[in-house]
Formats: C-alpha cells, sequence, structure tokens
C-alpha cells in the first residue's frame, strides 16, 4: 500500500464512520482514531509522510471555518467572560502544571522544553469536543462553550507553544517579548482576518455565482491562515475572525441556492477533512512506538502521570470556575452560556479531549536547536503527547455518551421549542407585513388576498404546529396533509420527467449540456 491508497482508505474510512458511529453509539471522530491504530499495527502500511509543518495549514483552516459556520460573532460577544474564564485562562493553568510535573518525572527536561509539552497537550481540540459531544443532544450552552474553548484555546496554546519552543531553540527567553509576542500575535491576526474578510464579501458579490462563490469560501481559510502566519500573527485567529465576519456580513436571506449547496458543500468537507485528521492521530501511532522500543514501562509512566495531571487540572479548574461564572452571571441581565447543574460541570470536564492540534504541535517540534544540538527529549515529548491524546481522545471519547446518559444532561427540548415558535411567530408577520405592503400599491383581487393571508399563516404554522390556535390547527393540519398529498405526486410527475430527460441523454445526437441544464432545471423544481 502506497501514501495514496492510504489516503482513499481514510477517506472512506471518514464516510464509513458516520453512520458506524450513529449504529454503534461511538462518535465517529473516535472511530476513525482507532482505524488509524489498526492501520499502524498492520505490516503493509507504510509510515505518514507528510511534513510536521504542512499539518497545520492542510487541516486546521477548513476544520475552524466549518466550526465557526454553526455560530455566530454575537455569540462569542455575549459569551467572553465564560470562555475567557473557563476557556483561555485553563490553557495557562494546564500549561504550567504539566511542565512542573513533566520536569519532575522526566531526568534532565529543561524547564522551557517542558513547557512547549504543556502548551501542546492543554488545549483541547474543538474538532473532537463539538463532533463528539454535538451528537449527543447536549444543552445548546455546553456545546457553545466547548466550541469557544476549543477554538480560542488553540490560538492561545499555540501562540505559548511557539515562544517555548524559540526559548529551546534559541537557548534564551525574555517574559516581556512573550507577551508582547502574544499581543502582536492577536492583533495582527484580527487584522489580516476583518481584511480579507471583507475583501472576500466584495469578490462574492462579484462572481454572483452559487458554484464560484463556495469555492471561494474553500480558499478564504487557507489564504486567512498563510498570510497571517507570514506576518508573524496567529493563523487560526485570523481564520476565526474571517469566519465570523463572512457568517455575519456574506449572507444574503434570498440567495437560497447558495445557502443549501455552501451547507451541503461544507458539511462534506468537515466529514472528510476530520475523519482524514483522526486517522492520521492514529497512524502516527508509528512514531510512538519506534520511540518507546525497550522502554515501555517508563515512557507510559511518564505518559499516564500526564494525562492524570490534565484531567484533573481540568476538574479541579472548572469546579471554582463555574460557581465563580454562575455568582457573576446572577448580577448580570445579560444571558450568557455557562453550566448551569454539576452535571452539566461534569460532562463539560470529561468533554476535554486532545486532537489534531497537539498532533499537529507535537510532530512540528524541530529537530535541532540553533546551537546544532538535538532538540532535548524530543522522542520523549512526543511519545507523551501522543500518550495524552490517546488516553483522553479514546478513553474519554468512548466513555462519554454512556457519562450524558447517566447523568441524564440533555437539550432543554422546551426551550428550544419556545424559540422555535418565538421565530414562527415572527416569520408569519413579516410575511403579513410584506402582504400589507404589496396590497398598499397593487389592487389584489380579495380571493387572493384572502389566500395570501392565509399562506402568511401557514409560513409559520408549518414551522410550529403550536402557533396556531386550537380552532385553526386542525384546519391547518388538514391543508397541511394536503398539501404533502401533492407534493408527492408531484414529486412523482417530477420524478418521471427527471427518467426520461436522463435517458435522452444516452441517445444518439444529444447534447449532454443541454440535457444537463435541463435536468437542474428539474432539480431546483424539485425543491420547491
Amino acid at each position: 500500500m502506497d501514501q495514496l491508497a492510504l489516503l482513499f482508505v481514510l477517506l472512506l474510512g471518514a464516510l464509513v464512520s458516520v453512520p458506524a458511529g450513529d449504529r454503534l453509539g461511538l462518535p465517529a471522530p473516535v472511530l476513525m482514531t482507532l482505524l488509524g491504530i489498526v492501520l499502524a499495527l498492520l505490516p503493509f502500511v507504510p509510515n505518514v509522510n507528510v511534513p510536521p509543518d504542512l499539518i497545520l495549514p492542510l487541516l486546521l483552516p477548513p476544520l475552524l471555518y466549518a466550526a465557526v459556520r454553526r455560530t455566530s460573532w454575537r455569540q462569542f460577544a455575549a459569551n467572553v467572560r465564560p470562555i475567557l474564564l473557563l476557556a483561555v485562562a485553563l490553557v495557562f493553568v494546564t500549561m504550567i502544571c504539566v511542565a512542573a510535573v513533566a520536569q519532575a518525572i522526566v531526568p534532565g527536561l529543561p524547564l522551557a522544553a517542558a513547557l512547549a509539552l504543556g502548551a501542546l497537550v492543554a488545549p483541547p481540540d474543538p474538532v473532537a469536543a463539538t463532533a463528539v459531544a454535538g451528537r449527543l443532544g447536549l444543552p445548546r450552552r455546553l456545546v457553545s462553550i466547548l466550541e469557544g474553548e476549543g477554538l480560542f484555546n488553540d490560538v492561545t496554546a499555540i501562540v505559548l507553544y511557539h515562544v517555548a519552543i524559540a526559548a529551546v531553540v534559541s537557548g534564551s527567553f525574555s517574559a516581556w517579548q512573550a507577551g508582547l509576542d502574544l499581543v502582536l500575535s492577536a492583533v495582527v491576526a484580527v487584522a489580516v482576518g476583518l481584511a480579507l474578510g471583507w475583501g472576500a464579501n466584495k469578490v462574492m458579490d462579484l462572481l454572483g455565482d452559487a458554484t464560484l462563490q463556495i469555492g471561494l469560501t474553500l480558499l478564504v481559510p487557507y489564504a486567512s491562515y498563510v498570510l497571517a502566519e507570514e506576518l508573524r500573527g496567529s493563523g487560526v485567529l485570523a481564520v476565526l475572525t474571517t469566519a465570523l465576519f463572512l457568517s455575519e456580513y456574506a449572507t444574503d436571506a434570498d440567495d437560497v441556492m447558495t445557502r443549501l449547496a455552501g451547507h451541503t458543500f461544507w458539511d462534506i468537507v468537515d466529514t472528510l477533512v476530520t475523519g482524514v485528521a483522526f486517522g492520521l492521530i492514529g497512524l502516527e501511532l508509528h512514531n510512538a512506538l519506534r520511540t518507546a522500543s525497550g522502554r515501555w514501562g517508563e515512557l507510559l509512566g511518564w505518559a499516564a502521570a500526564v494525562v492524570v495531571v490534565v484531567v484533573l487540572v481540568r476538574l479541579l479548574y472548572l469546579l471554582p470556575a463555574t460557581w465563580l461564572t454562575q455568582r457573576m452571571h446572577a448580577k448580570r441581565d445579560v444571558e450568557e452560556e455557562i453550566p448551569m447543574s454539576w452535571r452539566e460541570t461534569v460532562v463539560m470536564w470529561w468533554s476535554g479531549m486532545r486532537g489534531v492540534a497537539s498532533v499537529a504541535l507535537a510532530l512540528a517540534i524541530p529537530l535541532e536547536t540553533d546551537a546544532g544540538t538535538p532538540f532535548p527529549d524530543r522522542d520523549e515529548i512526543v511519545f507523551i503527547a501522543f500518550g495524552v491524546i490517546m488516553g483522553t481522545l479514546v478513553l474519554q471519547g468512548l466513555t462519554l455518551p454512556r457519562l450524558v446518559r447517566r447523568l441524564g444532561v440533555r437539550a432543554d427540548s422546551e426551550r428550544e421549542r419556545d424559540f422555535e415558535k418565538q421565530l414562527a411567530v415572527r416569520a408569519a408577520r413579516a410575511a403579513k407585513r410584506r402582504l400589507r405592503e404589496i396590497e398598499s400599491v397593487e389592487d389584489l383581487p380579495e380571493e387572493l388576498s384572502e389566500q395570501m393571508l392565509r399562506r402568511a399563516f401557514e409560513i409559520g404554522v408549518r414551522i410550529s404546529p403550536e402557533m396556531g390556535e386550537d380552532e385553526r390547527r386542525e384546519a391547518v393540519h388538514h391543508r397541511v396533509r394536503r398539501l404533502k398529498r401533492v407534493r408527492r405526486i408531484q414529486g412523482e410527475l417530477l420524478s418521471a420527467a427527471r427518467h426520461e430527460v436522463l435517458a435522452a441523454r444516452s441517445e444518439p445526437g444529444a447534447d449532454p449540456e443541454v440535457v444537463d441544464r435541463v435536468l437542474r432545471h428539474l432539480d431546483v423544481r424539485s425543491l420547491r
């Protein structure tokens, strides 16, 4: 098997792991990691030969962009304090605790190298957390915190990692310079992200075509990441900024085809790239096994100790931090997304899995320092990092669904229904306002006006049937059932038409381009 065949196996596994995970009740990222481990143990599977400095630029931009599309800037802005308190600050605490323990148990490990280890294992993976937690029916506030934590933790951890690596490589360290680099990195990233977001929004208006616009959204995250890194900014923060800008300002409510096609496209990209990323985590077991040759007991003991530190620090930090956030939240009128019970805090604690970013940072550790000497304890750091990744991702990922069921943590379905009903009412009222505006400038027949008024009301009822009054609800249900029957028959008619058009494609003299254009017209009709 060569590298290309291995890539196709991972892509196929990424697709199959989704229905397999649903059937087995296991997260797809965990299954892909296990698949990678199995492949790594097979003698005919080659070692992964991806340059370490390309892993982050290749994998993170599309994954981050896909994750940000599921949220909004206002959601982040409303929850800045919980994210900073429960997320970003935790990276510093975890890094320091891991560095202290690693320096104590690994003989001769320099402080800067220990801090680099702490930085690369500190951030929970946003892809792993949202992919695992998002399928368990957790309360939206927990998923929001996990998304914000994972996304912004990567920014902090990567900057701290680069500072620690630079200290090891150069042999010098300045706290003042490190703080200045952190601030400048954030400023440059935000500036690049806003500039590219604004520019991409303008280019989308010029392109017009949905296919071209969606293609541009695939290029923009990479451009944002690479440009920010070239200017010594945070590529991760730049991608976040660009994605948040586009989600706010590049959305046309009437551009239905672009929105539907864009959602489908990014769901596919997210599934494939996530699967490949977690498959690579398992495949990199080759390197860890090579490092541990003859030293299994010692290295496994070190890795287990760091796993315990990472897991315990998260718990011991979240308990008081959540309590403090709840106290501060009670004094404010602004609604924030915070854990509302000890059960939700426990679920949030156990959701702190490490993943793609930690793997990429571990593999990106330089081989030598500026003085030409080997990077101190590089093999040991890489092995410990992989131990933490495997220990948290596999152990916590496999047991999180059972823990959620055991604690009874579920989404607040009543609250979601209430919000859905509110949106349905607003949608129906907006449709009625527009109808009145049309009636003020056009002379509509009374019969048509009444029909359109019923259609405006039904817009809301179809979204949330509960918004209709009791005496009208049954009538609406009757019309909905009739409409479904009409649509079913119309769907069968359109299906017959599509089959006939497709059959014409293979006839002598048929122009495939014309056939495809007619077929696309029928497909669009099917969506209405």
